[in-house]
């Protein structure tokens, strides 16, 4: 397994990475830190933590717009969705995820 060396906003991480997957991988980070760069630039979030968790909601929830384009069947049926591990209300998720983080953006 191949590593590279990545920067997510500002930060280096070295990745391990399968032979082929370079130019997948470097896709993803880019998003990421382009979601990440994007809540920290809104100013209202400042720690990394929960930025990285709410830019990861971020990128799931439109993951799952896809899939729901895709099958419009889960659209119809929010109930078959959550079974399935869609998410049905992502503000209330990050409502609860802000709440449990509390005031300095920490669980502990």
């Amino acid at each position: 397994m191949k590593q590279i060396e990545v920067t997510i906003l500002g930060q280096s991480y070295v990745l391990g990475c399968p032979e082929g997957g370079e130019t997948r991988l470097q896709a993803s980070v880019k998003a990421v830190d382009r979601e990440m760069t994007a809540i920290r630039s809104a100013g209202k979030v400042k720690v990394r933590e929960r930025i990285a968790v709410l830019a990861a909601l971020n990128i799931a929830y439109k993951l799952e717009q896809k899939a729901t384009a895709a099958s419009p069947a889960a659209a119809e049926d929010p109930s078959a969705a959550a079974e399935a591990g869609t998410p049905v209300d992502v503000a209330a998720l990050i409502a609860r995820i802000d709440q449990a983080l509390g005031e300095h953006g920490q669980l502990l």
